[in-house]
């Protein structure tokens, strides 16, 4: 049986639709299962839309769409329309964002966690045709929407599991992962619903090289700026890089990210990240696939290159089927 596998296309960079269009085909036809789209600078739905209108066999949907940017009312519209358009090709992850961010736009993030939990309740509520926004009552969506939720901790897997078809963690290590994806199932099982069924898709950062110096390189870069955000230095944190976080943490204050990244260890890059050799990346993606994940999503970043030209050729470096 094919490996299953994915890439998510970021709307963070300044590519266009066009580009995401034209990469999304790609991967169909080498293979891939999904192509997924973050939120960040754009509409992570509508990308989505521009996808599936534009590939005809494989799963479009967000990794992830925030919570605080959509009523759930619109979300679920939003996701019906996509799924009648794709043919029933969409997945649908949500998640919670950052508090910095969200407090730059003036949004209160309130208690995050119970907010997913009612927001997602609210979108599968929907996506069924039940309940009611004042005097419109939702149309339920002619195909199944499977609805993912992140989780970096136990408790946000835990809504995941209970709420959700599904659980989309991000940047979460590697030894970690298995207790998120037991919360997960735990959760569902103990919500009556069978914890086989609640799947684990995981955006992975790739940074495929022969140069595997050149390619950890731009990892720990990477990663430096992630260590940014409180979320992911929490989450690190528990893994067991607490002292380097803090000195991280310390060194991001002045606004130096290079001096930050060279702080980034050697093992921390192995337990997030995909990097080097295409075969070495392979081994990598296996050993996330043991530690619980059903569907890894390829991240690309550029090693020495621009980024389009490093996803396509990672795209065919890793596709479904390889040796």
């Amino acid at each position: 049986m094919k490996e299953r596998l994915g890439v998510v296309l970021s709307t963070v960079t300044d590519a266009t639709l066009a580009e995401f269009i034209e990469l999304a085909q790609l991967a169909e036809s080498l293979g891939y299962e999904a192509v997924l789209v973050n939120e960040g600078r754009g509409d992570a739905l509508a990308a989505s839309q521009a996808i599936a209108a534009a590939t005809t066999r494989v799963t479009v949907g967000t990794n992830i769409a925030n919570i605080y940017y959509r009523h759930p009312y619109l979300c679920a519209a939003t996701a019906r329309a996509i799924a009648e358009l794709s043919g029933g090709r969409l997945m649908l992850g949500l998640g919670m964002s950052h508090r910095q961010m969200l407090a730059s736009l003036g949004i209160d993030m309130g208690n995050a966690r119970e907010t997913l939990r009612q927001y997602t309740q609210t979108v599968k509520r929907a996506l069924a045709g039940e309940g009611a926004h004042g005097l419109l009552k939702p149309q339920a969506a002619s195909h199944p929407v499977p609805v993912y939720v992140a989780g970096n901790t136990v408790e946000s897997a835990a809504v995941a599991g209970e709420v959700g078809d599904g659980l989309m963690p991000y940047l979460s290590p590697l030894s970690y992962l298995p207790q998120l994806v037991q919360a997960a199932q735990a959760a569902a099982s103990a919500a009556g619903r069978d914890p086989a069924a609640c799947h684990c898709c995981l955006s992975i950062p790739t940074f495929v090289a022969d140069d595997e110096a050149a390619a950890r390189s731009a990892a720990r870069y990477n990663l430096a700026f992630f260590a940014s955000l409180p979320n992911y230095r929490r989450q690190w944190r528990r893994a067991g890089y607490g002292e380097v976080m803090d000195a991280v943490q310390e060194i991001l204050r002045t606004g130096q990210r290079r001096d930050a990244a060279r702080l980034i260890p050697e093992d921390l890059i192995d337990e997030v990240c995909v990097v080097g050799t295409p075969a070495r990346c392979r081994a990598q993606l296996a050993a996330f696939r043991a530690a619980g994940v059903d569907l890894p999503v390829l991240a690309v970043s550029p090693v020495n290159e621009e980024r389009h030209a490093a996803t396509r050729r990672a795209l065919q470096l890793l596709a479904p089927g390889q040796d």
